[in-house]
């Protein structure tokens, strides 16, 4: 039977699964929570927590306190020692190696088989479904797929244990039908230095037919523009003309949509968001256009959510799917078939709609500033860059802030680091609208800012081309899994940033 029938029968099958659990969420996650709960109760884990006892949500949030990583770490450790039937009972091999940011800490998150394969898998897998599902004419498998992963090649640290970006681990177990439309070859997607990578990959694809292309927006252009220097052309389309989807995730699109569409300007590629994470794969686009993800409810990842109030709480209270209120931001709590139990992800959410559970990523719950009580948030911050881009005809590449603290001669200020792929038309008037949108869009940053009592206006410092990215290089952490922070409540990142700068006078 062609491929292309095949899939179609899998998209009318999967999108009645999805419908359905749009209709009954509380149920479909209700049975997931128990069966996760049966299939660890003999674990090391779920013998400490008396998981045979737990009889409903209620008992579960009783036994099992919300942990970090640094609280879940010691039962990792033990795996990656080479023990098994720890936090969940199927073998475990594989470590999704993350930072997040440029943290020197590495987390090392475990990857079960079922996590693989009703998780990670099946999400790439519902993208495309429901893509198609809007899109009866879509010629995705024409083409080839193009990954700009996080890179990383896959490193060995026992007899029978790997780690690796996640990235690296699902391309390095892919399916054979994804595979074989899969460019470019094994060896160049598992390179580790990025820039002998983008060369290698814009050398390799650039005679390809590509009609899907993924990866994180920063380094998705880099590989781009480098493909349309090489091939002197104007924009992407003239490269690959049958260029039709591009899945992103990972960081906030907005900075970087604009520059997407000035090489991709025929509007015939459509941008459709994920969010997935090493801890799973969470939610999906599922209405092109729209600004926000469904939530995927029977990825054998059971929801709670913080509210933000209970951040500091020694006993932080949590809700479930049908507590949770539109508008608000909620730090996203899982308990996964990867044997990650009452995990704070670091992420915060803020739920768009219910039935369905709509979601956008709204920022993270250590990256953040509010060193004058302004609380601003990742979001707040996108949302003020891009119409300060678009006022003043500006494209941004990377930034990231952080406070100017108060002396007895000064008084506070955000401070921003901005490195821009099209300059503004004046950086006064740059600064004076991004002021005014984060005013707009935050009313304690407009509190603080009033009359200039408590904050001053931003400082806004132009960085030279590729400071960001030299910056990363610096810290070893160059590469997709590692992201520039855009914001920080201290100056550690700022200050190195600037003493980068310093030394290459």
């Amino acid at each position: 039977m062609p491929f292309n029938t095949l899939f179609s029968w899998f998209i009318k099958k999967r999108v009645h699964q999805i419908e359905l659990f749009m209709k009954y969420p509380s149920e479909v996650q209700q049975e997931l929570f128990q069966r996760l709960i049966d299939e660890a109760a003999l674990t090391r884990f779920g013998l400490e927590h008396h998981f045979s006892s737990i009889r409903n949500i209620r008992d579960f949030r009783s036994a099992v306190p919300i942990r970090r990583y640094e609280d879940i770490k010691p039962y990792i450790d033990l795996l990656r020692e080479g023990q098994q039937n720890v936090l969940w009972p199927s073998r475990i091999k594989w470590f999704a190696k993350s930072s997040g940011t440029t943290d020197d800490r590495s987390k090392f998150i475990p990857v079960t088989r079922e996590a693989l394969e009703e998780c990670h898998y099946k999400g790439g897998k519902d993208l495309l479904a429901l893509y198609c599902h809007q899109n009866p004419s879509a010629r995705l498998y024409n083409g080839k797929t193009l990954i700009v992963g996080g890179s990383s090649k896959i490193n060995p640290f026992s007899d029978e244990g790997y780690t690796g970006d996640l990235s690296a681990i699902i391309i390095r177990n892919l399916p054979i039908w994804v595979e074989l439309r899969r460019t470019p070859s094994l060896e160049i997607a598992l390179m580790d230095n990025w820039e002998e990578k983008i060369e290698a990959m814009a050398q390799a694809t650039m005679h390809e037919d590509v009609s899907v292309l993924s990866g994180v927006p920063s380094w998705t252009l880099v590989l781009l523009h480098r493909i349309m220097e090489i091939k002197g052309a104007q924009h992407i389309h003239e490269i690959w003309p049958n260029l039709e989807l591009y899945m992103h995730g990972g960081v906030s699109f907005r900075p970087y949509r604009e520059q997407f569409c000035r090489i991709m300007p025929n509007g015939s590629t459509h941008f459709v968001e994920s969010y997935n994470a090493s801890e799973g794969f969470f939610g999906i686009q599922d209405r092109l256009g729209s600004d926000d993800m469904l939530l995927m409810l029977d990825y054998g990842i059971f929801y709670e959510f913080m509210p933000l109030s209970e951040l500091d709480s020694p006993h932080p209270r949590t809700l479930l799917l049908n507590e949770v209120e539109v508008g608000e931001s909620y730090a996203l709590v899982i308990s996964t078939n990867a044997g990650l139990w009452r995990y704070m992800v670091g992420d915060t959410v803020r739920f768009t709609s219910r039935y369905p559970f709509r979601i956008q990523v709204s920022g993270r719950t250590r990256h953040y500033i509010n060193a004058f009580g302004e609380e601003l948030m990742v979001e707040n911050a996108d949302h003020a860059i891009q119409l300060a881009s678009e006022y003043t005809r500006a494209l941004v590449r990377e930034y990231t802030v952080a406070p100017v603290y108060m002396d007895e001669q000064a008084r506070g200020a955000h401070e921003w680091l901005i490195e821009f792929e099209q300059e503004p038309d004046s950086m006064d008037d740059f600064s004076r609208h991004l002021d005014r949108e984060l005013r707009a869009v935050n009313s304690d940053y407009d509190a603080k800012r009033s009359f200039d009592l408590n904050l001053k206006e931003p400082v806004v410092r132009r960085m030279p081309g590729g400071t960001f990215h030299r910056w990363l290089k610096q810290k070893g952490k160059l590469g997709g899994q590692h992201k520039v922070p855009r914001l920080s409540n201290d100056r550690r990142h700022v200050d190195e940033v600037l003493n980068l700068l310093k030394l290459e006078a």
